[in-house]
This record gives C-alpha cells, sequence and structure tokens, in this order.
C-alpha cells in the first residue's frame, strides 16, 4: 500500500529546515602523496530536519496518521518538500521519533528528521544548459515562453 502525507496538513516551516546528504564517496589516505577517492553509491539518502507549526486538531490526524499509516514512522511515504528544484513529492521516512511541544498553550510544534531516498535534481542536461547559459537571460526567455504558450497564444476549440 502506498502511503501519503496526508494532503490537508501544512507544509514543513523553513526554519531549522537543513538537508544533509549522505556520504557517496570513500577515502583512503595513502602513506605519501594525496588521498584517493571513489564514488561508493549513485543514490544516497538524504536527511532533512523538518518542523511543523500545527493547531489541536492538525496535530490530532497526524498523530493517528503517524501512528496507523507510518506505522510509528518505520513506513515510507510520499511527502511534498522544498529541494533545489522547489517543492516536489519525496518518498520519505522517519529517521527517529517526532517530537511535539506545545507553544503558547494553542499551537503544536513538531520536529524530527526524514530520510529521503533520493534527492530530486536537475537531470544531467538540463544542468548542462545552465551551465552553458546566461542564468539571467535563460530565466528571462523560459518565464516569456510560458507566457506565450499559457497566455499569450489563442486556444482553438474544435
Amino acid at each position: 500500500m502506498t502511503v501519503y502525507f496526508p494532503q490537508h496538513l501544512p507544509y514543513p516551516t523553513v526554519e531549522n529546515y537543513s538537508i544533509k546528504p549522505g556520504e557517496a564517496i570513500i577515502r583512503t589516505d595513502m602513506e605519501a602523496g594525496p588521498a584517493r577517492q571513489r564514488r561508493r553509491y549513485t543514490q544516497t539518502p538524504s536527511k532533512i530536519s523538518v518542523r511543523w507549526l500545527m493547531n489541536p486538531e492538525q496535530f490530532c490526524v497526524f498523530e493517528a496518521w503517524y501512528k496507523y499509516h507510518a506505522k510509528e514512522g518505520g513506513e515510507w511515504f510520499f511527502i511534498t518538500l522544498l529541494g533545489g528544484i522547489g517543492l516536489s513529492s519525496q518518498e520519505a521516512r522517519f529517521t527517529q521519533q517526532f517530537e511535539a511541544k506545545l507553544l503558547n498553550g494553542y499551537l503544536w510544534e513538531i520536529t524530527s528528521e526524514l530520510e529521503i531516498r533520493d534527492r530530486p535534481t536537475l537531470s544531467e542536461d538540463a544542468m548542462a544548459i545552465v551551465a552553458d547559459s546566461d542564468f539571467n537571460l535563460l530565466m528571462k526567455t523560459t518565464d516569456r515562453l510560458h507566457i506565450l504558450v499559457h497566455r499569450t497564444l489563442p486556444v482553438k476549440l474544435n
């Protein structure tokens, strides 16, 4: 069964939000000369520190979802998280039990750490285009193309 984070619960806040990629290389120190390094994995999990602010009703839903659907944090689930390419759906699971703290007698602050299987990034081809282009000009061009296609061009109805 595919598990999803409840859509009506808030996104994690940006305060204290951090991404820590896993180690993908192995390093061997040499007796003489520079150390040698090589890539150990092509896909490394990353850790994301998260913090949610929820009202009592949202926290009630979160606790039940965590217990029954996320299996006390052990189950993989899909959640929308922020990364370098913006908000995207990612497969995650909890690496530690969440902590909930009552703020101002009303809001709940929930903190924890998530592990994601693979950070979404630009494709290698897209990265090559961005690296070989004037980034500001590229952004202006794509914005203008978006406006042309989605707002300016007439829609033909058959």
